[in-house]
């Protein structure tokens, strides 16, 4: 009853019986959750990295966060009291995001080299949203209110990217579009400062860049007494940094001296800089405020934030991890940024993230554990209970400076703007479009427009994937060692131009593919392998036999004047026997790229009128197997029960078939999710690939020699030699 149910079931879903083994669901969900409470508990103490580390924590260790915490601190300081002014904020909400940043970060990290805190970037997107809310509501918040929203909106939506493990999308935005908006932003940031710099006031420096430095240069006839603050602490900013280097080539042995006074130049200058006092108190910690109205108003500036927020976090952890020989974690680093930026607001401090400038000090004073993040957090609260009447009275026009001086080094420097271009020109045209773009624009356009031109090129890149005709290779080391390579039939830029490549024997197609056989590449692809069968293979239709009434309407073949030079020409190429695909660059594959073979398959027939042989080299995945096994592939040349659409979008009955599917019948083979394992063998070897599938190659190699069989010796075919069984 069971199978007579089952036989009516699969004839009405049309499922295509096999008896060839392939993977089942059931088997792969199996090994995808293997043990569900085992997982779970290593989901949740992973989410704690500190865990795996503090219990070895020793002395040596310590030794090296204390100085690289402390060192961190004299920077952080004054640094973010002066990106605070960049967020239009008063400077103790810089101090308050450095301490929770710093103080929260060590327990969820995964990189000891990164610095969480203001940065320059997401200060000035800070005070943009800051601008922009109060320009459409005007007075309705204050600009703290605003700041501390946006990180608790910004920093709960990267912890549920982290939480839910979607850190890889990331991964979709490359490293020079991420260092286009920076080159930008760092460029903006500047030009915004020096009128501050300067004491030059009457114009918008949140306006465009461009805007900004003309305007500057209008007003320099009226620059202030403030240029003598400010430009005196940025020569002294750069003349320490440069004496310092200097006698560190000069004085090797006491480099390390010269580097920690090169640090302590940022402190030195504010304090110089400093002309009185006031204490500053945690004067405002409590629950966030989180007005639905104000979150309503954030939600166009969310994006953007966002995107600042992790990318910006991720690309400094990345290269810090690769410099210093240790991987991190993606999806955790995000879990540390949302969970940092989340409690910040109960300090009420703005987004924090990354800052490259003080995490590379942070390697460069030797941190052995993310817990130099708690003596730097430390520092932050003396600088809070005990310093802040040296900080509170600086001069914007010092601020200034020490913003400048931080910020300059964002900017891409001539030859890593020139790497780009030696890699890849076209990802160097949109590192310099998003560069271009947050000049004259904005910073939120210019990350739009990096991000827009990275998955513009990614689907191009998909969507016209590279593939080639190959051919063969003799490559010889003596006279008794050889071997066979397959290379491009056409000059592709890689092999020696003066290598002769012979072409496969004839009847024999070799094709590589170079991406994953997905929908949107698979029918250039299609169109490709035909194109190349009707150039260069015989038709198998003499169209002379024909009347024209019963030709093709699309394919009406030579005219009556043309047709015996056209049929000479045609006797002269050879007769289609098989087409081998290399598919050792494709690691996926869809319903559609299965149709679309399927399609290709059809009309290389037609056009031999013969069946033609499908051979596969190099199957990556199970699944691949699977869905060409449904497609009739690898069992042989079809010639009963296939369907001409594998997967049709609308069903369609009737219409004119080939002969071969009305002499068909079905074969009443099995379910093919029944068949997920085959029994093992019982003699000493096995062939590396089932015998069941014979049209299914473990390398190109033995798929070549077997078409190519197939032609000499029709009937037989080189199999794949057998491997022991272990």
């Amino acid at each position: 009853m069971l199978s007579t149910a089952k036989r009516v079931s699969n004839r009405i879903i049309g499922n295509p019986e096999q008896t060839v083994t392939t993977i089942s669901t059931e088997s792969y969900l199996k090994g995808l959750v293997k043990d569900p409470r085992h997982e779970a508990v290593n989901y949740f103490t992973s989410l704690f990295p500190i865990l795996g580390w503090i219990s070895r924590y020793n002395w040596g260790w310590l030794t090296g966060d204390l100085i690289a915490g402390l060192t961190v601190g004299m920077v952080l300081v004054p640094q973010s009291m002066s990106y605070a002014q960049i967020a239009t904020l008063p400077p103790q909400y810089g101090l308050y995001s450095s301490f929770i940043g710093v103080l929260v970060y060590c327990f969820f990290a995964t990189s000891k080299d990164v610095s969480i805190g203001p940065v320059a970037v997401m200060s000035l997107t800070v005070a943009q949203v800051i601008l922009a809310v109060d320009a459409a509501h005007p007075g309705k918040w204050t600009g703290p209110l605003i700041a501390t929203t946006l990180a608790f909106v910004c920093g709960f939506i990267v912890l549920g990217i982290g939480l839910l493990r979607l850190g890889w999308l990331v991964e979709f935005i490359p490293t020079p579009a991420v260092s286009g908006f920076m080159t930008g932003s760092a460029i903006n940031i500047v030009a915004g400062q020096v009128p501050g710099l300067m004491g030059i006031t009457g114009f918008d420096t949140r306006a465009a860049t461009y805007k900004v430095i003309i305007n500057t240069l209008k007003g320099l006839p009226i620059t202030t007494l403030d240029a003598a603050w400010g430009l005196t602490g940025l020569f002294a900013l750069y003349a320490i940094r440069i004496i310092c280097d200097q006698l560190s080539k000069r004085y090797p042995r006491r480099a390390r001296l010269f580097f920690f006074i090169s640090v302590t130049r940022n402190a030195f200058v504010v304090i110089v800089l400093t002309l009185a006092a006031w204490l500053y108190w945690f004067q405002n910690v409590g629950a966030p405020v989180i007005e639905r109205d104000l979150v309503n108003a954030l939600a166009p500036h969310i994006p953007v934030a966002t995107i600042i927020l992790l990318l910006e976090h991720i690309a400094i952890a990345k290269s810090f991890g690769r410099v210093n020989g240790y991987k991190i974690n993606p999806n955790q680093e995000l879990i540390a940024i949302g969970v940092t930026n989340t409690l910040g607001t109960l300090f009420h401090a703005y987004p924090a993230t990354g800052s490259f400038s003080r995490s590379a000090l942070k390697s460069k004073s030797g941190v052995r554990t993310p817990l130099a993040g708690v003596v730097t957090a430390m520092v932050v609260v003396v600088a809070l209970y005990g310093l802040t009447p040296a900080f509170y009275w600086i001069p914007n026009a010092g601020l200034s400076a020490v913003i400048i001086h931080a910020v300059a080094d964002l900017v891409a420097s001539p030859s890593q703007a020139y790497s780009y271009w030696r890699v890849s020109p076209l990802e160097f045209i949109i590192w310099l479009a998003a560069v271009l773009v947050t000049i004259f624009s904005s910073i939120e356009n210019g990350i739009y427009t990096s991000i827009a031109a990275s998955f513009a090129l990614l689907l191009i890149r998909v969507a016209h994937p590279r593939g080639y005709f190959i051919g063969k290779v003799t490559l010889t080391r003596n006279a008794t060692e050889s071997r066979e390579v397959f290379v491009p039939l056409r000059k592709d830029g890689v092999t020696d131009r003066y290598v002769k490549v012979d072409p496969p024997t004839p009847g024999v197609i070799v094709y590589r593919f170079e991406e994953s056989y997905l929908y949107p590449n698979c029918s250039l692809v299609n169109s490709v392998i035909v194109d190349y069968v009707k150039e260069n293979m015989r038709r198998g239709i003499d169209f002379s036999t024909i009347r024209l009434a019963d030709r093709p309407w699309n394919d009406p073949g030579p005219t009556r004047g043309n047709s015996q030079a056209a049929e000479a020409a045609n006797n002269e190429r050879p007769i289609l026997h098989a087409i081998v695909l290399d598919f050792s660059g494709v690691s996926h594959i869809d319903t559609t790229a299965i149709q679309a073979l399927v399609d290709t398959r059809n009309e290389v027939q037609r056009w031999a009128n013969r069946p033609v042989e499908f051979h596969f080299a190099t199957i990556l995945s199970p699944w691949i197997r699977r869905g060409l096994v449904a497609a009739g592939f690898g069992i042989g040349t079809p010639s009963v029960g296939i369907s001409n659409e594998i997967a049709p979008v609308v069903p369609y009955r009737g219409g004119r078939r080939e002969k071969w599917w009305d002499d068909a019948s079905n074969s009443g083979l099995e379910d093919i999710e029944t068949h997920s394992e085959s029994l093992p063998p019982t003699s000493g070897t096995v062939p590396i690939v089932p015998i069941e599938t014979p049209f299914f190659h473990f390398d190109l190699t033995s798929a070549v020699r077997a078409a190519e069989a197939g032609i000499e010796n029709p009937g037989e075919r080189a199999e794949t030699p057998p491997v022991k069984y272990l």
